[in-house]
């Protein structure tokens, strides 16, 4: 199955003291984090050796960046199993979301300083293939990034108030009409 989706990308910058008062919640977001499937078990999520809220604290600005995918009609019209769900997510956001990693890497070599924050989990090795479930360290620490979420981070308020735009879900067995990466890079 080939999948017709369009982009929308969308940007802003803010101060990341503002940003943490508004949108931070570690305890709150953490919480939510420990009843993921990859809390844990991988190097990018929750429980970390250190304060998210110290480590927000190093920098001084945020550039936020979302990409709106939106789905063809074709797609969001019909009912789909839990496999075609998971081969419409493989084919849309994971190459979506490569893309917005490859771009914020390579921001990062234009920015000394600065480091990017992940649209969503790590996913360098694979599904279920991170060395923290055999209790050993990162395999490619040099790619380790952390999303807004896994820091605290509302990312549902994060869209809404600084992009302008609105989270969807899968609701049942379809899907929405957009679904919305966002990543960014915190600036010394």
């Amino acid at each position: 199955m080939r999948i017709d989706y369009r982009t929308e990308r969308y940007e802003a910058e803010v101060p990341v003291e503002a940003f943490t008062e508004d949108c931070v919640d570690v305890e709150k977001f953490v919480a939510f984090c420990r009843e993921c499937h990859n809390h844990d078990r991988l190097w990018s999520c929750p429980e970390f050796s250190f304060d998210a809220n110290e480590y927000w604290k190093k920098y001084s600005r945020l550039k936020l960046f979302g990409i709106k995918i939106l789905m063809p009609e074709e797609v969001t019209a019909k009912e789909w199993t839990k496999e075609e769900r998971g081969e419409i997510i493989e084919q849309t956001l994971w190459i979506e979301k490569q893309k917005l990693t490859e771009e914020l890497f390579a921001m990062e070599k234009e920015y000394p300083g600065s480091i990017s924050l992940s649209a969503g989990s790590c996913q360098v090795c694979g599904k279920d293939h991170c060395a923290r479930i055999e209790g050993k360290p990162c395999r490619h620490p040099e790619q380790l990034r952390y999303s807004i979420e896994a820091l605290g981070g509302d990312v549902g308020l994060t869209v809404t108030k600084y992009l302008g735009l609105e989270l969807k879900w899968i609701e049942g067995d379809r899907i929405p009409p957009w679904f919305i990466l966002v990543g960014g890079l915190l600036l010394p």
